[in-house]
């Protein structure tokens, strides 16, 4: 029998705005939001309960199947393996019909490697040891499943990229019965810590945590959530992914050469996407954009979004309903065009998303 811990995600990559300082703060406040909800998730989610699924390594007698020899969906789980399963939302069923796939199928997780706890020293993992409980398993993720990761990647996993560490450990029952494999591999957490599918090995890609053109976040408590139909509340829109590559083929841009890059770059690619020049302003939208930081770069990670929402003063953002491509609510009023500048007389460009510019009389 075997559970899941997942590593909640890490704090969204630097983002940059047009309308910079606000929409950093709100953005910050935004990252710490998505940690805490995949905190959350981390603790309270169930796991696998059928033991034939899971090759286990007891106490007794070692490296053992614990379960029917047929049982075979599962295999040694030898690193590279890749597992999918049908999430539900009953514990008792969830995770039951876990089995190995192609890592180019639809899959949960891949697995960089199996530590047989029970040849530890020490009376922690022996016979008859207490269940070491979820707040435990995590701190096994991160003692072992880090290092884990990193070596089957080849130092090259990016820690604030589109893949999490992940870890799935013994349950309660198996536990008792005498099991003590951990089981580290890689995952795709959400915003919210829930577990996305990926397709393809990590090992074969860009690492780099962007979704696709088109892709709408959805919203909690003007938190960013997970990927829904634009038609559906939600708090940003991606409009382009760039990558880096073709402005930096050499090393690491520091983060002033990425914002200079991407200030125009971004621009012309939102306008594209919305068809106009003036539809981010008349939409009274923010255009923002990630930058990537060192360790991300090392690890190969080269794609960047630019995304069109609507940062609040208080921090966070507003509430989208609609693609920005047509008809749009924010916080359920369309939105209010900035006036036209006056005939004979030039108003300066506001920054996109900023408040309407107005004359004296």
């Amino acid at each position: 029998m075997s559970e899941i811990e997942t590593e909640p995600p890490t704090s969204e990559k630097s983002r940059r705005t047009l309308s910079a300082t606000t929409a950093r703060r709100a953005l910050a406040m935004v990252a710490v939001g998505a940690v805490l909800a995949a905190g959350a998730t981390v603790f309270l989610a169930d796991g696998f309960s059928t033991p034939e699924k899971i090759t286990t390594h007891t106490t007794a007698s070692g490296p053992a199947t614990d379960g029917p020899v047929s049982a075979s969906s599962f295999g040694a789980a030898d690193p590279g393996t890749c597992l999918q399963w049908t999430p539900t939302d009953d514990p008792e069923t969830d995770r039951q019909d876990l089995a190995e796939v192609p890592c180019s199928d639809p899959h949960r997780f891949e697995v960089a490697r199996d530590i047989d706890m029970s040849v530890y020293p020490g009376v922690e993992f022996g016979p008859g040891s207490p269940y070491p409980g979820s707040i435990r398993f995590s701190e096994l993720r991160d003692e072992h499943c880090t290092a884990a990761v990193d070596n089957y990647v080849g130092a090259k996993f990016d820690p604030s990229g589109r893949f999490g560490v992940g870890l799935m450990f013994p349950s309660q029952a198996g536990w008792t019965k005498g099991e003590r494999t951990l089981r580290c591999g890689v995952q795709m957490p959400s915003n919210t810590g829930a577990l996305m599918e990926m397709t393809g090995s990590i090992l074969d890609q860009d690492q780099s945590k962007v979704w696709p053109t088109g892709t709408c976040i959805g919203i909690s408590q003007n938190v960013p959530a997970d990927p829904v139909d634009c038609s559906a509340p939600h708090a940003y829109e991606v409009a382009s992914v760039i990558n880096l590559t073709q402005q930096f083929p050499g090393g690491h841009p520091s983060e002033g050469d990425q914002d200079a890059y991407l200030e125009k770059t971004c621009t012309d690619a939102v306008n594209g996407y919305l068809g106009s020049d003036t539809a981010l302003r008349d939409k009274t939208l923010t255009l923002f954009w990630d930058t990537i930081d060192v360790p991300s770069w090392l690890a190969g990670s080269r794609q960047v979004t630019c995304s069109v929402g609507k940062e609040l003063d208080s921090g966070g953002f507003a509430t989208i309903v609609g693609t920005a491509k047509g008809d749009i609510l924010i916080n359920g009023a369309a939105p209010v065009p900035p006036p036209s500048a006056p005939d004979g007389r030039a108003l300066p460009t506001p920054l996109p998303g900023a408040a309407p510019i107005t004359t004296g009389g």
